[in-house]
C-alpha cells in the first residue's frame, strides 16, 4: 500500500479530508455511515458514467462540494498562513481548492472502475465518527480506508480521510504551504495557481 501513491490518491480523494472538531456530538454513526456510502455510491456513479476530462471534473466537484467540509480542509490545507488572510483571500482560495482537489484526485478515480468499497463499521472517537472501510480495487489487494465525519460545519460532512495511516489533511497542507511558499507566501498568486493546478 505505502508503495502504491496513485492508489492512496483514489481514496484521498474520496474526501474528498486531523483537525479536532467541537466537542458536541449530535451525529450518530448511522448517519455518518448513510453519508459515506452515498458519497462513495455518487463517485462510482460518476466514474462509471462514461464522462471524461471538464465534465467528470465538474462532477467530482459537485460530490466534493456535498459531501466534504470544504472551507475547513481548505483552510486547514493553507496552514498557518490561514490565520492572517483576509475573508476575500479566504473566499477565493476555498472557491479555487474545491475545483483544484476534483481535478487532482479525478484523474486517479479511473482506477475505480470495477472496483468496490464496502463499509465495515462506524464508531464514535472523541467528537467525531470513523467510518471503517475496505477498499477492493480490480488487480489489488484489499486495503483499509478510514472516513472521518463531523457535524461542526453545522451539517454532516468528512472532513478527513486516512489511507492505510496515510492522511488527507497532513498531505494537503504540506503540498499547498508549499505552493504558497512557491508564490512567495502571496495567497492570491497561490490561488491563482490553483485555477490551472491538479
Amino acid at each position: 500500500m505505502l508503495n502504491n501513491p496513485p492508489r492512496r490518491a483514489v481514496l484521498i480523494g474520496l474526501g474528498a479530508l486531523a483537525l479536532a472538531p467541537a466537542p458536541a456530538l449530535a451525529l450518530t454513526e448511522s448517519a455518518a455511515e448513510k453519508l459515506v456510502s452515498r458519497c462513495v455510491a455518487e463517485i462510482n456513479k460518476a466514474v462509471n458514467s462514461g464522462k471524461t476530462g471538464n465534465a467528470l471534473y465538474r462532477e467530482f466537484e459537485r460530490i466534493f462540494k456535498t459531501y466534504a467540509d470544504v472551507p475547513t480542509i481548505a483552510r486547514y490545507s493553507l496552514g498557518p498562513a490561514a490565520r492572517s488572510a483576509s475573508r476575500t483571500e479566504l473566499r477565493n482560495f476555498t472557491n479555487a481548492f474545491a475545483p483544484y482537489m476534483a481535478r487532482k484526485y479525478g484523474k486517479q478515480f479511473r482506477e475505480l472502475i470495477g472496483g468496490t468499497i464496502e463499509i465495515d463499521r462506524a464508531r464514535t472517537d472523541r467528537s467525531f465518527v470513523v467510518v471503517e472501510t475496505t477498499a477492493k480495487l480490480r488487480g489489488r489487494s484489499p486495503f483499509q480506508t478510514d472516513f472521518l465525519v463531523s457535524d461542526r460545519s453545522g451539517s454532516d460532512r468528512i472532513f478527513n480521510v486516512i489511507v492505510e495511516g496515510v492522511n488527507m489533511l497532513t498531505t494537503e497542507r504540506s503540498e499547498v504551504t508549499a505552493m504558497l511558499d512557491a508564490q512567495g507566501g502571496s495567497i492570491a498568486k497561490l490561488t491563482s495557481a490553483l485555477k490551472s493546478a491538479g
